[in-house]
């Protein structure tokens, strides 16, 4: 089994991982359907990777898809510079450099339900400020896709002061493994739910993938001028098919898009949906030279978890189409600028409890009347609350519109500010209610202000600032006092769910 090296920036990661669910599907259902022994080795041979404990590989099952931003092979060789030029990735040079990294910049976290009934799974977004877990070195904080490379980054300076003789392949899978670790660990302890296998896929992957494939079918809602980052351009809006360096430069590009990279994580559940609905369609999974050519890739270029027996999961999983896959990306809070990087804020109490629900959804009772406390949640939910930091705490702008989110506010922008003494708590109108409960939990009055919109409070954070005890209790992840499911947001620069028009999504 090849090893994991260094990796830069895959976007189009993502969309590989998924193609490890696909290309596997095919593989085992031509071998269910009497195809011979070589073809169910084949699909036995790819794994490699002792960094989790797997989980069942039969029935309930939480899957993590792992795009690897890597401009070099399992073993840490620069990719040959013919292939750098066909994934619009640096050149050599560039990459000896510096160039790219070794970020997950692709997670999507999938639940297979018992049964292989409808499935879920979840874009993570790439910056989302997170505490990580299990993750090697002084650096606990981060973008959630700098988990792996941190950690692999310390495993292998580790290792090199042990033994400098070890060489550069046994180097780059210690190092992977590490990073794999760390990265599983840490999407459990945002999500709250356990990860039992994961797939994993670099940069050049993805591309000889979307190769033996032939390309791949997209949708657009608009035209796309010339990228150059990623190289994409589309020069009409609608259905259209790309070939294999078009397919990569679509799922990479972040720049030029409304959203930026919550947009690119909205392509990367497009390109899945897409794929799932080819191999379905188009008969590949009936051209055993093409499930022989997708088992070949998939054997040297991706790396699950040693215990996950994919012929099993397979089995379950033959009538896996984008009619019973839906995708969703987890909500952000807002924006912020932490530690010189442009982060997302997140609320993980609020993003376990919408995972839990849609993983493990509860079985129905009738509703209670409303709580006083209950009441007064839901009407803070009219007011928009903007928080800006002029203290000396880093990420505590964040920190604050978090937990007045779990109160029923609704997030609204999240930034850095002029350095302010005291806290001072503005309002627009409408807000004034709202404005003086909020001001109270940093024992400060509100004030009127024209300048803050209608329905807005502005929470300008100062030196005396911290963060306040949230007022209403805030249902646990795994039930909800009311009885009734939280509500997952449709709107906002995460979207709602990514819906296919004949297998195919539209997106930006």
């Amino acid at each position: 089994m090849s090893r994991t090296g260094s990796p830069p920036h895959l976007w189009g990661a993502a969309g590989k991982a998924g193609y490890v669910l696909s290309c596997v599907a095919a593989a085992l259902v031509l071998a269910i359907s009497g195809f011979s022994y070589f073809v169910v080795k084949d699909v036995s041979d790819i794994g490699g990777s002792h960094a989790i404990e797997s989980g069942p590989s039969i029935g309930a099952q939480n899957i993590l898809l792992m795009g690897l931003e890597s401009r070099t092979d399992w073993q840490g060789n620069i990719l040959p510079s013919a292939v750098l030029q066909a994934l619009h990735a640096c050149n050599a040079a560039e990459v000896a450099a510096g160039c790219g990294g070794n970020d997950t910049n692709t997670l999507i976290l999938i639940h297979i339900p018992a049964g292989g009934g409808k499935a879920t799974g979840f874009s993570i977004p790439r910056d989302d400020w997170v505490n990580f877990a299990d993750t090697l070195g002084s650096q606990q904080t981060g973008k959630i896709d700098q988990a792996y490379g941190v950690s692999m980054a310390a495993k292998e300076s580790q290792l090199r002061a042990q033994d400098p003789s070890m060489s550069q392949d046994q180097l780059a899978y210690e190092g992977n493994e590490a990073g794999r670790a760390a990265t599983v660990a840490t999407v459990e302890q945002l999500t709250g739910v356990h990860v039992d296998h994961f797939a994993e896929i670099n940069l050049d992957g993805f591309y000889e993938l979307a190769k033996v494939l032939g390309g791949v079918e997209v949708c657009l809602n608009h035209p796309v001028p010339y990228d150059v980052n990623s190289g994409f351009s589309a020069a009409h809006a609608g259905y259209q098919h790309l070939n294999a360096k078009q397919a990569l430069a679509f799922v990479r590009q972040r720049d030029g898009l409304p959203n930026g990279d919550l947009d690119r994580t909205h392509r990367q559940q497009a390109f899945l949906d897409s794929v799932i609905q080819q191999l379905n369609t188009d008969g590949v999974l009936n051209d055993l030279t093409k499930v022989q050519a997708l088992l070949s890739v998939a054997q040297q270029y991706v790396i699950t978890d040693s215990g996950w027996d994919l012929l099993d999961f397979v089995a379950q999983m033959r009538d896996l189409n984008s009619a019973n896959l839906t995708f969703r990306t987890l909500p952000i809070v807002g924006y912020q600028t932490i530690d010189g990087q442009d982060a997302n804020v997140v609320n993980p109490a609020y993003i376990q409890q919408i995972v839990q629900e849609v993983f493990y959804p509860a079985v129905s009772t009738p509703a209670a009347s409303p709580s006083a406390s209950a009441t007064a949640t839901a009407g803070n939910s009219k007011v928009t609350v903007d928080v800006y930091n002029g203290g000396r705490t880093p990420g505590l702008a964040g920190s604050v519109s978090a937990a007045l989110v779990k109160d029923g506010y609704k997030a609204g922008q999240i930034g850095n500010t002029s350095s302010l003494s005291t806290t001072e708590v503005l309002y627009g109108s409408g807000a004034s209610a709202n404005a003086s409960k909020i001001a109270s939990l940093f024992s400060v009055s509100a004030a009127a202000s024209s300048s803050v919109a209608a329905g807005h409070v502005e929470v300008m954070l100062g030196a005396d600032a911290a963060l306040p005890a949230s007022a209403p209790a805030t249902p646990s992840a795994t039930s909800s006092s009311s009885g009734s499911p939280v509500a997952i947001p449709s709107t906002g620069a995460q979207g709602g769910a990514v819906n296919a028009k004949n297998g195919i999504p539209c997106v930006n």
